[in-house]
């Protein structure tokens, strides 16, 4: 697992999204793969006030708490800060901090992202850096994305010593 610490600045996207939780993901009731498939027919890559088209978010936030409650996730893309939101189904902010950057296996992007989701949840319960829970994402670049041979680029929040 490969990873690093960088500092983002905050972004504003624009797409679909869903509430739900790691538990009801595990079992009958999850919904991110429906939700995958709602983005996919909305059109949301073909608009025009998209920065960086390319560029395909999946944001974690909202946390109720932790790794165990609730979030919202949208997949969707970056959007000018004064883009018109009568145009957008869905709004959410990725907030400015400082991040690790976790970079997944090459191979078919639902198994690879998954299974590094599972190493990022161990690492962080032996690491001395602890997760911010104000703000995850999933980094897609789509020029040339083979959903079966993948590298993804995952950024997760953490508490920054002060």
């Amino acid at each position: 697992m490969e990873s690093n610490i960088t500092h983002r600045p905050s972004a504003v996207l624009t797409g679909v999204s869903i509430r739900t939780s790691n538990q009801r993901e595990s079992g009958p009731e999850g919904q991110i793969p429906a939700l995958w498939e709602e983005y996919f027919r909305s059109g949301f890559q073909e608009r025009q006030d998209l920065i960086n088209p390319h560029l395909l978010y999946a944001l974690y936030t909202e946390y109720e708490s932790d790794v165990n409650g609730e979030y919202r996730l949208l997949i969707g893309h970056e959007v000018d800060r004064d883009h018109n939101r009568e145009n957008a189904a869905e709004t959410a902010y990725i907030p400015e901090a400082a991040y690790i950057k976790f970079t997944t296996q090459r191979g078919p992007f639902g198994q690879v992202v998954l299974q590094l989701w599972q190493e990022i949840w161990d690492y962080f319960r032996t690491s001395e850096l602890k997760r911010a829970y104000t703000g995850d994402f999933e980094l897609y670049d789509m020029r040339g994305f083979d959903p079966q041979n993948a590298i993804v680029d995952i950024y997760v929040a953490i508490q920054e010593n002060r």
